[in-house]
């Protein structure tokens, strides 16, 4: 009998276009030493500096109604996702440069969506236990892997001035700080079975990004190589809400062979 399914590598492409309703989004953006990152970098991918600096996003998104784009409301589930990701660069097999970010980890309050997630993505999907509280004025979260590789708690004040900025941060301004506030249009990951990237493209609306003071009690996933190696800067805390969002289908583009321009 002949086998006409395809092969599972092919399945994490992120083959279907996906809509979304964003509550809230939390970034949190931390600086390390860019030596430290580079050996985490996909082939194809070059790291996304500010000066010797670079970078890594944690995002806290609250979604609403995901599901397949244009598909029946009933469809749409909820989900609280976190997303650990590096700040990075491609340059397209037509010249184009590309801002985006590597995906290192995602978890989510959801068995489900982790295993969906899994099976047609490259993100990473990890389940934990995770509850908030959101009011006007903050924003409470705690998470807890059930691999225990990541665990993060942190408490945000909404009401910050809009040029604040965390204490050492390395950004001389909100604005430069802006350039390095995920989630960013592009998401990248690398498929070793055909050597090629696949690159996801995010469209947003109403992105309006404020600045907020965040007391970040613990973030585990930092305490693990090569993260440990270096003390985490927090450089940036940006608060966003009622985000209307979709993510296209993926596209897979072959990078040369290793040695080639």
């Amino acid at each position: 009998m002949s086998n006409n399914l395809l092969p599972t590598y092919m399945l994490k492409r992120h083959p279907i276009v996906v809509e979304a309703h964003f509550d809230f989004v939390l970034v949190l953006t931390y600086a390390f030493p860019k030596e430290l990152l580079e050996p985490l970098l996909s082939p194809g991918l070059e790291l996304d500096t500010y000066g010797d600096l670079a970078f890594v996003a944690v995002a806290v998104v609250q979604t609403r109604r995901m599901k397949p784009k244009g598909s029946p409301s009933f469809l749409g589930q909820d989900y609280l996702l976190i997303g650990y990701r590096i700040f990075v660069r491609y340059t397209t097999l037509e010249g184009r440069h590309l801002r985006g970010l590597q995906i290192l980890r995602s978890d989510t309050d959801s068995h489900s969506m982790a295993a969906v997630g899994n099976l047609l993505t490259h993100y990473h999907f990890n389940s934990a236990a995770m509850k908030y509280a959101y009011g006007e004025q903050k924003l409470t979260l705690s998470s807890q892997a059930f691999d225990g590789k990541s665990e993060l708690i942190v408490t945000a004040s909404l009401d910050a001035d809009d040029n604040y900025l965390p204490e050492g941060s390395p950004f001389t301004s909100v604005r430069d700080a802006l350039k390095f506030a995920g989630p960013m249009p592009f998401t990248f990951d690398y498929e070793r079975e055909t050597n090629s990237i696949v690159r996801v493209e995010g469209v947003r609306q109403n992105w309006q990004p404020k600045p907020v003071a965040v007391d970040v009690g613990k973030i585990t996933f930092f305490q693990q190589l090569p993260f440990s190696q270096a003390e985490p800067v927090l450089c940036s805390s940006f608060f966003l809400q009622n985000i209307p969002y979709y993510w296209k289908a993926g596209i897979v583009e072959k990078l040369p062979p290793a040695g080639t321009q």
